[in-house]
């Protein structure tokens, strides 16, 4: 079965905790290697963040735990790279029209 080397979440989340906590949670799960959250919108009670995490056997269950864990709720995973090797998006002409 092949493993889970970088998931990309749209992720609504509380203010608290913090996205530096948040970020140390995920990256003590075995099999993270890297989180990166970025916050691009934020409104009087919550933030959505961008979470980006890579590593060499992502355990998706576990990721869903520790967000929900802290009152975290995840809108859409936007990409998936699965395999032996991590590769970045190929360009098509469809991306000209975004």
């Amino acid at each position: 079965m092949g493993k889970v080397r970088r998931l990309v979440l749209d992720v609504l989340k509380p203010h608290e905790p913090t996205i530096i906590e948040l970020a140390r949670q995920l990256s003590e799960l075995e099999g993270v290697e890297a989180v990166n959250i970025s916050i691009y919108e934020i409104d009087r009670k919550v933030e959505n963040a961008k979470i980006t995490i890579e590593g060499s056997d992502i355990a998706y269950e576990r990721v869903v735990q520790v967000i929900q864990e802290n009152g975290g709720t995840i809108h859409s995973i936007d990409e998936v790279v699965a395999g032996k090797m991590i590769i970045e998006d190929a360009a098509t002409p469809q991306d000209a029209l975004i």
